[in-house]
């Protein structure tokens, strides 16, 4: 019983520091992007900019919600 609740919990530490990083690396990404944007390069500023979306979603959505709330909620 013991080791069932450590693995849930150590499985749920990682989904969580998954979505941290992800989330932090989006938002990151998307910092950057805005700056690109303001000094002319465009493309590089769309690129970062969809990258740092798909990571936003991952992180938010993906696994935050989907893993770590799911997980949250059914405990």
């Amino acid at each position: 019983m013991a080791s069932e609740l450590v693995a849930e919990s150590l499985s749920l530490l990682l989904y969580t520091l998954v979505a941290v990083v992800l989330t932090a690396g989006g938002l990151a990404a998307e910092y950057a992007s805005a700056q690109h944007f303001g000094s002319g390069e465009a493309m590089v500023a769309v690129w970062l900019a969809a990258i740092g979306a798909i990571m936003l979603y991952a992180g938010v959505y993906g696994i935050g919600y989907q893993k770590v709330l799911a997980s949250l909620r059914s405990s």
